[in-house]
């Protein structure tokens, strides 16, 4: 089978960090499909292609024809119709993020133009209020659900928790600074685990995203407390995360939903 031609353009690069990266990717001669906010696409390219200078010496190396392909969630809103973005981490032993870190504005690349994912808001009643809860770059299906859904003044709460290490780790926190104070039905609480490392003191919360959940920073914004009654709860990110804030979560009479079993608790995992 041939490998696929490498059908897209990178027309953006921002770097948050030099371990994180915003990617906007532009398809070069066809039309972008639908797609459902918190869905993911694929990027690839070939193991020929270069890889960053922080990455590690790739044992065994990948075969120089071949495709290599992950798939990445799709930070971007779906209204969006010239590009895709992704929000990436480099992974410095692994075989596509350092040659993904390694693209500059121009160069090209593959992606999928098939969408995939069940990580969304259809299965959430409208009259439901959304807490969002992300590590890392977890955060990108929460970019694209706000940007595509928030209306702001609306009925409907939104909430996202952000944990990362260091400040510098938390990528799109102007934007959704911006957008809290724009919006009055969203909160966005951001939370640092080595606050002993911040050049500047940081102002905010310290630890995890599941002590600002215990906290009672919610229930302090909204004025009442989220519960399953009124509230569905994304997790993505970190699997320990991910366990850790579901087994809270059941405590507190959230269920995981799924097909067979509908909940509250709506799971994507990164790795």
């Amino acid at each position: 089978m041939p490998e696929p031609t490498l059908n897209a353009v990178v027309a953006l690069r921002t770097e948050i960090s030099p371990w994180l990266i915003v990617l906007r990717v532009a398809p070069d001669g066809w039309q972008l499909p639908d797609f459902t906010p918190g869905q993911f696409a694929v990027l690839g390219l070939p193991g020929a292609a270069p890889r960053c200078a922080m990455s590690e010496p790739e044992e065994p190396p990948s075969s120089p024809e071949k495709v290599i392909r992950r798939a990445y969630s799709i930070a971007s809103s779906s209204v969006t119709r010239e590009y895709m973005e992704f929000y990436i981490a480099l992974v410095t032993s692994g075989a596509l993020t350092p040659r993904l870190f390694a693209l500059n504005i121009g160069d090209r690349l593959w992606l999928s133009p098939r969408i995939a994912g069940l990580f969304t808001l259809d299965q959430v009643p409208e009259e439901q209020n959304v807490v969002l809860i992300a590590t890392g770059t977890g955060l990108a299906p929460y970019m694209s659900m706000l940007t595509t859904h928030l209306a702001c003044g609306g009925p409907r709460r939104f909430a996202i928790l952000h944990g990362a290490r260091h400040s510098w780790d938390l990528g799109y926190r102007s934007e959704l600074l911006t957008l809290q104070h724009l919006c009055k039905n969203l909160l966005y609480s951001p939370v640092i685990s080595r606050p002993q490392n911040e050049p500047v003191p940081w102002p905010g919360a310290t630890g995890y995203v599941q002590d600002l959940w215990r906290s009672g920073v919610i229930a302090r914004a909204w004025g009442f407390a989220p519960t399953p009654d009124n509230t569905h709860i994304f997790l993505c990110g970190s699997p320990a995360m991910i366990d850790s804030a579901a087994e809270i979560l059941g405590q507190a009479g959230f269920a995981e939903h799924s097909r067979r079993q509908p909940g509250q608790i709506h799971v994507e995992r990164y790795w």
